[in-house]
């Protein structure tokens, strides 16, 4: 090793889902939603004039913020956003596990957050789902610097309830508990409304999924005005310019479009319903997915030699070889079109 080497930080990296870039293919390996922002994000983009980009963008991201506090009946100083829910997510691992005991989070979930722990030298314990790929509410009640977890969780799907996340609080209201809500428009109830009741909780979301915005990179949290204020302060410390004035213009494009998210979100969960239905029928297995995608087993053909005829046919989905999920593919929920293909391949493969 070179002297030099002896002092920097070395982390083994969050990896992100493949993103080819073939024609005909259907892409269903990274959750993003199959159906384009709403209406008004496209003139948004047109009624940007460019010579205001010379111009640095607000640092609070004030029209931004106003828009998600109105649309979640919050005051404006109970919202934070970033560069993406994993901005945010970094941003609250630096501002608020800062313990000598370790941060509680599942085995099986988002995979950034060992990174995240790891990356800030952050101690942290994760907490086995049990056999049904559920998260066990007692297991984040002993003493800890901190919890956080996906709801409904990723890559298994499952959605806790809010009772026990209620109970999580209750025995936790000397540490930080974040929820990570990605998924929670495709028919999870949020933790939203109990931010009032605890001054620990943070709600964590994003544009990325229910409103077509992956590519705008918008995320955000809400909880009481101190712990947004902690988080800008930190962010401020950072970098105070995270959020373009493109991305601030389309995001409020997005929110403010209520009638245009519901619609796409009750297609993919009507999508989703009917593909769980050919799934069975094929034999898989998952558990009940209040997500954009599935997370599926087949009775008799290895997931990772399903994962490769998909992958042949150009249909990407994800596999993950690892501890208790090697035989397991999570299929983002597309369009129709694209699941009704989907199955038909998987109908003639798994008959040969």
């Amino acid at each position: 090793m070179n002297t030099w080497e002896a002092n920097i930080r070395k982390v083994v990296p969050y990896t992100p889902g493949e993103q080819p870039n073939e024609p005909d293919m259907i892409k269903l390996n990274t959750n993003e939603n199959p159906y384009p922002p709403a209406p008004g994000v496209t003139k948004a983009l047109k009624e940007i004039h460019t010579d205001t980009l010379r111009l640095y963008p607000d640092p609070t991201a004030g029209d931004l913020v106003h828009a998600i506090a109105q649309n979640y009946g919050l005051k404006d100083e109970q919202v934070f956003v970033g560069v993406g829910s994993d901005d945010v997510l970094a941003m609250s691992f630096l501002t608020f596990f800062n313990s000598e005991k370790p941060v509680l989070f599942p085995d099986i979930t988002y995979s950034f957050y060992d990174v995240w722990a790891d990356l800030f030298r952050i101690p942290y314990e994760c907490k086995a789902l049990d056999e049904n790929f559920c998260i066990r509410k007692e297991d984040y009640f002993g003493e800890n610097g901190g919890i956080i977890f996906p709801n409904p969780n990723a890559p298994t799907g499952v959605e806790l309830p809010l009772s026990d996340i209620e109970e999580i609080l209750q025995h936790n209201q000397d540490v930080i508990v974040i929820v990570d809500e990605a998924y929670v428009d495709f028919g999870a109830r949020s933790a939203l409304e109990l931010i009032d009741k605890y001054e620990n909780l943070l709600v964590v979301q994003t544009f990325s999924k229910s409103r077509s915005m992956a590519g705008m990179r918008i995320g955000f949290a809400c909880g009481n005005a101190q712990l947004i204020k902690y988080l800008n302060d930190v962010k401020y410390s950072f970098n105070s310019y995270t959020m373009d004035r493109t991305t601030l213009a389309t995001g409020v494009a997005a929110i403010e479009d209520q009638a245009y998210f519901q619609e796409t979100c009750a297609k993919i969960i009507a999508t989703r319903e009917w593909t769980k239905k050919e799934l069975v029928a094929l034999g898989f297995s998952f558990p009940d997915s209040k997500t954009n995608f599935i997370f599926a087993s087949h009775e008799s053909c290895p997931a990772s030699e399903l994962f490769g005829a998909l992958r042949q046919e150009h249909i990407y989905v994800r596999y993950f070889p690892k501890p208790r999920i090697d035989n397991h593919l999570r299929i983002t929920v597309g369009t129709q079109e694209e699941m009704e293909k989907l199955i038909e391949f998987l109908k003639k493969y798994l008959k040969k």
